[in-house]
C-alpha cells in the first residue's frame, strides 16, 4: 500500500491508492464538471436515495430538533475509526446511514491503509467491529461507501435536498480522539458549481475526518472533512455533500 499523503487544506492527494477498494475505486479525473455532468449526478442522486435499503425521510413526522435531542438521538450512529498501514496508526470517524451497517466515512480517513487492519469503534461499546464490504470510494468528493459487520445498528437518514447557506447544522465525530464530541454552526457557502464542498462554521479538527453533518431535522447533509490550517481563524471548515454518495446506494 502506498502511505497517504494529505495537503495543507485536508485533501488528498492525486497519488493516493485505498488499497481496501482495491477494483472497488472509481478513477476519475479533473475537479471541473459540466453541467450536463452535474444534472446527470443530481437525477442519480435523487432516483437512488430510496435504494440499498436505505430508509427514506418520513415527512410525516419531520420536525425541528435542538442539539441535545439530535445527540441523543444519533450519538451511536456515529463511530471512530481506526486505521493502519501496518507500521503507523490513524484516527477518523464515519456514521451508518442502515440499521444492517452500511456507512460511510472519508476517503482519507482509509487512504493507503489495509483491509482487516481497521477497528471501527461505538461509543459506549468495547466490541470491535471491522469492513465486511467496500461498496464504493472516491477519492476526487472524499467518501468511502462500507458495511460494517454489524446488525441492528443506530443510524441518521440521508437528507433530501442540501441545506441553504445559513442553515444550523450539527457534526458529531471525534475530533482528536475525543469520543462523541457534538459542534454546531452555520451553512456559510457552497464552493463548487455541483454544489457538493460545502464551507462551514462547524468545528472541524483531526478525527472528526469522516463524521456525519446533520441538519435541523436529524437528517445527514454532508460527511465531515476538514479544515483549512493556514492560520485563519474565519472558521474555514468543510464538509462534502451526502448527495455524492446517493449515486451509488443502488449498487
Amino acid at each position: 500500500t502506498m502511505t497517504a499523503r494529505i495537503s495543507k487544506h485536508g485533501l488528498p492527494s492525486a497519488a493516493l491508492a485505498l488499497a481496501i477498494c482495491l477494483s472497488a475505486c472509481a478513477t476519475k479525473s479533473g475537479q471541473n464538471r459540466s453541467k450536463q455532468q452535474d444534472a446527470a449526478h443530481d437525477r442519480a442522486a435523487s432516483e437512488n436515495v430510496a435504494d440499498q435499503n436505505v430508509p427514506a425521510v418520513d415527512d410525516t413526522n419531520r420536525h425541528k430538533m435542538d442539539g441535545t435531542e439530535i445527540f441523543e438521538r444519533y450519538n451511536s450512529a456515529v463511530f471512530m475509526v481506526y486505521t493502519s498501514d501496518g507500521v503507523n496508526g490513524f484516527q477518523g470517524s464515519g456514521f451508518f446511514i442502515n440499521g444492517e451497517g452500511l456507512a460511510v466515512s472519508n476517503f482519507h480517513v482509509f487512504a493507503g491503509t489495509g483491509q482487516g487492519l481497521e477497528q471501527i469503534k461505538l461509543a459506549k461499546n468495547d466490541n470491535v467491529y471491522k469492513v465486511e464490504e467496500v461498496i464504493h470510494c472516491d477519492e476526487e468528493n472524499d467518501f468511502i461507501l462500507f458495511r460494517v459487520n454489524v446488525k441492528g445498528n443506530k443510524y441518521i437518514p440521508i437528507a433530501k435536498d442540501k441545506p441553504k447557506v445559513g442553515a444550523t447544522v450539527y457534526a458529531i465525530g471525534s475530533p482528536r480522539g475525543w469520543e462523541n464530541t457534538l459542534s454546531d454552526g452555520k451553512v456559510s457557502q457552497w464552493r463548487d458549481n455541483a454544489r457538493t464542498l460545502m464551507q462551514t462554521s462547524v468545528q472541524i479538527d483531526h478525527g472528526s475526518s469522516g463524521g456525519a453533518l446533520i441538519n435541523e431535522y436529524g437528517e445527514v447533509v454532508g460527511i465531515t472533512s476538514g479544515t483549512l490550517e493556514d492560520g485563519s481563524q474565519a472558521n474555514l471548515n468543510y464538509a462534502w455533500s451526502i448527495d455524492v454518495v446517493k449515486p451509488y446506494l443502488g449498487q
